[in-house]
């Protein structure tokens, strides 16, 4: 199924944890139905700014989510359709500072955006019920837990 021009569900649901651990990952229509608001509103325009960019998880069942330890409280916005963690190579490395440039050029509504774990990947969500627009940063404290914190400034006056 295309959710747009240059972004299929299978794309988005794709995920080797699941095949491996023989987990179903289908989403439900209203899921679906989230997936392509993602999609059309934030996943699209980054597209027709930059060019390709790869989805490295996309939707994720309950099931999935708990296997790969996703967040739990609150539930994740893998698990509902409104979130993709996605990442975008040049010159054959990795340069996610292009997805957030492109996400403040094109002032793209938006729920979250976090850099994650020193940039190696970003994490982008929609929410049709409104938009955050929270910009942060994932990052191990010293007991190696999971933490965030508001992006460096640059960011901050989304």
């Amino acid at each position: 199924m295309r959710l747009s021009k240059n972004f299929t569900l299978s794309e988005i649901t794709s995920s080797p944890t699941a095949i491996r651990k023989n987990i179903q990952n289908d989403p439900n229509p209203e899921t679906i139905r989230h997936l392509q608001m993602l999609v059309s509103n934030v996943l699209q325009k980054i597209r027709d700014k930059v060019g390709a960019i790869r989805i490295t998880s996309g939707y994720r069942s309950p099931a999935l989510n708990r296997a790969i330890g996703g967040a739990k409280k609150p539930i994740s916005q893998h698990t509902k359709g409104q979130a993709v963690d996605c990442i975008i190579v040049r010159d054959g490395k990795i340069d996610n500072t292009i997805i957030f440039d492109a996400v403040i050029d094109l002032d793209i509504d938006f729920d979250q955006m976090i850099w994650e774990f020193g940039g190696k990947w970003v994490h982008i969500s929609y929410n049709e019920n409104g938009n955050r627009r929270q910009v942060l940063e994932a990052y191990k404290d010293e007991n190696n837990k999971t933490k965030y914190r508001e992006y460096p400034t640059k960011y901050n006056s989304l």
